[in-house]
């Protein structure tokens, strides 16, 4: 059997692409895979280190106004469709995954001209252009959000890595906090802006630090990949760690006791999945699908969210500080975290797939 996977550009549409991919192969070892990108994505990185192949796609842009550019669309999608249809008439796919991105829009309506069946995953509660049109063309559309406003959605939550959902939080903590150069019995903030970074949560944080400390606070802070500190945090006791990128996520979460982050749907997501409470800054541009996603999680007493525009030190210390102070809080923000989480979603969404892909065999 072959599956070919579409999705790329973010990690919010690489990662469940790849969590899909890792269940597939735990329930059929000889199962054949293709992931499907374009070379402007990070999943010209991500997927070749997870061992998949990967196929790339030219990616088509699709303006949001008028312009010039939009006169250019229609030829550039038609060799994208080809391309994509391509690929699956080499491979052989048997059923074809999308999760949105520049490349699935060409990767359905190329499963769609081969008779490929076509499955639609969308991760978040305002569904992109390219899912949109993937849910039309066919009946097997499923959501990592209860309510996608997508025909025939069905709710699965988000595929994630498996070391994500075993994590142990509590039982790792201590080796965790090791692997970072964090203290074992210090109370621990975990900042991070997601795969790119966030410029305002790093200023507000490195502002909060000296009072952080001085309350025995240390920090664990991944700034990004494409950004730098103006100014380095001052060496000193409690540690404030300073990294560009962590591949190691589930020791990141493991080490933390609270996290200060954006909120995109794996984000929230992952720390529901292992319980971990947060201060959730969504992103203030886009369609405002972030405060969505967080929405749920607050509401249930897992998470606090704050704007961007009113992200500062001040509010750090004035609301994240006394919750680190407090570890009974933590742990009561991290029970009602966890009781948000969906750790099925990978397995339940492959199982669905290998079904789907069998009974377009038997046609």
């Amino acid at each position: 059997m072959r599956v070919v996977l579409a999705g790329g550009g973010t990690a919010g549409h690489i990662e469940p692409a790849l969590a899909l991919a890792d269940a597939l192969r735990q329930l059929d070892p000889n199962i054949g895979i293709t992931c499907l990108g374009t070379e402007r994505g990070l999943e010209t990185r991500l997927v070749p280190a997870r061992g998949y192949e990967l196929e790339l796609v030219p990616a088509v842009p699709l303006p949001r106004s008028l312009t010039p550019q939009l006169l250019t669309v229609p030829g550039r999608l038609a060799g994208a469709i080809n391309t994509a249809a391509g690929i699956m008439e080499r491979v052989q796919a048997d059923v074809m995954v999308g999760f949105g991105g520049y490349v699935a829009t060409p990767a359905y309506l190329g499963a769609r001209r081969r008779g490929v069946p076509i499955v639609v995953h969308e991760a978040n509660p305002r569904p992109g252009l390219a899912n949109r049109l993937g849910a039309r063309l066919t009946e097997h559309v499923f959501t990592g959000h209860p309510n996608t406003p997508l025909p025939r959605g069905q709710y699965v939550g988000i595929p994630l890595r498996r070391e994500i959902v075993n994590l142990d939080r509590l039982s790792m903590g201590d080796k965790a906090r090791s692997w970072f150069g964090l203290e074992a019995d210090l109370p621990t903030l975990l900042v991070t802006g997601g795969s790119q970074g966030a410029r305002s949560l790093n200023h507000a944080a490195l502002a909060a630090a000296p009072v952080l400390r001085r309350a025995g606070v240390q920090v664990l802070h991944v700034i990004g990949p494409k950004n730098t500190l103006e100014e380095e945090p001052p060496p000193g006791d409690p540690q404030y760690v300073v990294l560009q990128y962590v591949d190691r996520m589930d020791l990141a979460y493991a080490a933390a006791d609270f996290a200060l982050c954006r909120s995109g749907a794996m984000t929230c997501a992952e720390l529901t999945a292992v319980g971990l409470p947060a201060a959730y800054i969504p992103l203030p541009h886009g369609n405002g699908e972030q405060r969505l996603n967080a929405e749920p999680i607050v509401q249930a007493g897992g998470g606090l969210m704050v704007d961007d525009a009113d992200l500062s030190a001040e509010w750090i210390i004035q609301n994240v500080l006394p919750i680190l102070s407090d570890p009974e809080r933590v742990v009561t923000m991290s029970d009602a975290a966890v009781r948000m989480g969906r750790k099925d979603a990978d397995v339940t969404l492959a199982r669905r797939v290998l079904q789907i892909a069998a009974e377009g065999r038997n046609r």
